[in-house]
């Protein structure tokens, strides 16, 4: 589905990716972890064609089409799809009315969708106008949902997140990814992906999301480099034990390929 290939980002004359080598196939998803000022959000930037990202080295390949210089719109149109941590306040334009605009086919029942998310009262407000975290969150999967893209990049989902919004949160997800709904109790288990289509790159920071979301495979990046490639939840308990940087250094002697 995604593939990057000694990827090489500068942004404002500074170096912020460097030699970032990734591939998330076809009906997977993938956590990518790291601390603040790591890179994360500008490598989903960079995905998604943002200016101000510029590639000086390395391919972004996506469903086998080189999209690398590719503006968004086109790349929107391909099947990418973008859930931000900050959004933007849209005033004059209603809630209702970007979703309609994100379901380019015009199959959306959006009632439907919004009852998912317990936001139906909001449908009519303008875009992010006195919205709570949660609500945001929520109004930024909802415009997914519609849009149905083939590849998902969520820029910390559970950030500034309430307990009964990070459950229906997850439940969208894993909807959204054909997933189902999963026990936050479980224990991730192997799934059969020749099922699913859709594919993921998750953004997080204290991996909180793993607790209602099944992800395929962890990936950590720390100062613009991409460490380490392995099980999710193996990762994040490193991270929660010896913490990034310790993590990052030791990684690869003591965890186990998985």
């Amino acid at each position: 589905m995604l593939q990057i290939e000694e990827l090489k980002v500068v942004v404002g004359g500074k170096t912020i990716l460097n030699n970032v080598n990734m591939e998330i196939p076809k009906g997977e998803t993938h956590i990518l972890f790291g601390p603040n000022g790591s890179g994360k959000t500008s490598l989903m930037m960079t995905i998604m064609g943002f200016s101000g990202y510029n590639v000086t080295r390395g391919k972004i390949i996506f469903k086998g089409e080189d999209i690398t210089d590719m503006p968004i719109n086109e790349r929107a149109l391909l099947g990418i799809g973008v859930s931000f941590q900050r959004p933007p306040t849209i005033s004059g334009l209603k809630t209702r009315e970007i979703v309609e605009i994100c379901d380019v086919d015009r199959s959306t029942n959006v009632e439907e969708l919004a009852k998912q998310l317990n936001f139906t009262d909001l449908l009519y407000r303008d875009v992010n106008h006195n919205f709570s975290g949660g609500e945001i969150k929520r109004s930024e999967l909802l415009q997914l949902m519609a849009q149905q893209p083939d590849l998902v990049l969520l820029d910390e989902p559970e950030s500034g997140v309430d307990l009964e919004s990070i459950v229906l949160i997850g439940d969208a997800i894993n909807s959204l990814l054909n997933r189902g709904v999963r026990c936050p109790q479980e224990r991730p288990h192997k799934e059969i992906i020749s099922g699913r289509t859709k594919s993921a790159l998750v953004i997080t920071h204290t991996g909180h999301i793993l607790d209602y979301i099944t992800a395929d495979r962890g990936q950590v990046l720390y100062n613009g480099i991409l460490c380490c490639s392995r099980n999710a939840r193996e990762i994040l308990k490193w991270i929660r034990e010896y913490g990034y940087e310790e993590c990052v250094r030791c990684s690869n002697e003591i965890m186990p390929l998985i």
